[in-house]
């Protein structure tokens, strides 16, 4: 079984995103296969681990996929490599509000039987810091602290004072980062910048993490602490198994892709060649027409509202998406991809599949949801009930069709169904549920024959 080691922190902010893709970028640079994984449903952390280890990043979440598929979906993904890192999400307790330890990273990490990281800001503590600690480390026993990792320290004295309180309590410190380590990442109004629109500068910032991370961190101790994990015991998670047999005649399902589409789980694609479908990217920025033979498009989520006037721009693909909504094929689309398909985006003309109008806003709309199919669709049957999230900082008007896609509690039904058309804010991880895509490609054969 890969060695592995999960990367968390008391809290968001500690660092650790530049830890664990500096880990994966500096393991790499020695010549080790290895594999990012991040806990939860964010899209943007794995793009970069996906740069430091040259193979997808993958996301690890109890809730959207179910704890029974998190060390099979682990092994999947880190399948033939040296080591894995696992970075965690919020602080290491932090989970699905009211549901105890659903979702968080000390769950993953004991699905895992893996050892913790602890990334910790000591940029404001001294001596503290052990209590912090010993908190950390005594809230659940049997979650495996084997470290600690000190973020933004100011001085060699400080990082005495640190080492000293933490020699007491027992925890060894595996890295000392100094405040003025961090390498610029930028942000914006949901985050990083996706390194897929950052191209070289995203790989330039991958290059220092890895220099920073090994001139910081005692790599051959992670390792150590890594490889101490014992086995997992499950077999690869498999698209193949979850779909069963695939459909004939292998129609052309075209996924969103480009720097305006970077919100997709890896394993979307596998499940949907699983089930018998020839999976072809097509870039709604610079692709003027839909590959050839399609019958279904998926269009995840992403950034459309950033690159608004270059989707608007290519006018010859807004009306093939058009005109494939307009023959009942399958047309999928979530979150960016209802957007796109709405009549205009901040005003500029999309492609005109919906009749409404999308619009960005000051106001986040975050967390999971626990919906349920309000219409039938090609993605759900009706009352089947799913587990999703939503991530986003836009309005759509109206907030939905005369047949919509979900409801779930406290809000009112939401998204667009018509013929083979399903659109929604509704983030799902189709892991957890395997046969939307077997679902989607046989209608795409169904309709197009």
């Amino acid at each position: 079984m890969t060695a592995r080691i999960v990367v968390a922190a008391p809290a968001s902010g500690h660092g650790k995103t530049t830890v664990a893709t500096g880990l994966l970028a500096a393991f790499a640079a020695r010549g080790m296969a290895v594999s990012g994984h991040k806990v939860g449903p964010d899209y943007i952390d794995p793009g970069y681990h996906a740069l430091a280890s040259g193979r997808p990043g993958r996301n690890l979440d109890p809730f959207m996929v179910g704890a029974d598929r998190i060390a099979p979906l682990f092994a999947h993904g880190a399948v033939g490599t040296d080591v894995a890192v696992v970075e965690g999400v919020m602080g290491l307790y932090d989970g699905v509000t009211g549901q105890g330890d659903l979702g968080s990273t000390a769950q993953v990490a004991q699905l895992l039987r893996a050892p913790v990281l602890l990334v910790v800001d000591a940029s404001a503590q001294g001596r503290s810091v052990a209590a912090l600690v010993h908190g950390f480390r005594s809230w659940q026993p049997s979650v495996w602290l084997g470290g600690v990792v000190l973020n933004r320290v100011g001085s060699d004295r400080h990082e005495t004072i640190l080492r000293e309180a933490l020699d007491d309590l027992g925890v060894p410190v595996l890295g000392v980062l100094r405040r003025h380590d961090a390498a610029a990442t930028p942000s914006r109004h949901l985050g990083l910048v996706p390194a897929a629109e950052r191209s070289a500068e995203a790989r330039a910032t991958v290059a220092e993490l890895a220099g920073v991370v090994a001139d910081g961190l005692d790599l051959d101790a992670i390792l150590a602490l890594a490889r101490s994990a014992p086995e997992l015991g499950v077999a690869p998670w498999s698209a193949a198994d979850e779909v069963g047999e695939p459909v004939p005649g292998r129609p052309v399902v075209a996924v969103a892709g480009g720097p305006a589409f970077t919100f997709a789980y890896a394993e979307h694609a596998e499940l949907l060649a699983a089930a018998g479908a020839e999976v072809a990217i097509v870039d709604p920025l610079r692709d003027s027409r839909l590959p050839d033979g399609t019958r279904a498009l998926v269009v995840g989520g992403g950034f459309p509202e950033v690159h608004a006037e270059g989707l608007s721009a290519n006018e010859p693909l807004r009306a093939a998406v058009r005109d494939l909504a307009n023959s009942g094929a399958p047309v999928a689309a979530e979150c960016a991809g209802l957007l796109w398909l709405a009549r205009s985006l901040d005003g500029l003309p999309m492609c005109g599949v919906l009749d409404a109008v999308a619009e960005m806003t000051p106001r986040l709309t975050l967390g999971y949801r626990q919906a349920v199919a309000v219409s039938a669709s090609v993605l759900a049957a009706e009352g089947q009930r799913v587990n999703g999230h939503e991530f986003h900082r836009t309005t759509v008007t109206p907030r939905a069709g005369d047949r919509p896609a979900w409801q779930w509690q406290g809000g009112a039904a939401e998204g667009f169904v018509a013929a083979g058309l399903h659109a929604s804010y509704l983030h799902l991880h189709w892991a957890g549920l395997p046969s939307i895509a077997q679902r989607l490609v046989r209608t795409a054969v169904r309709v197009t024959a």
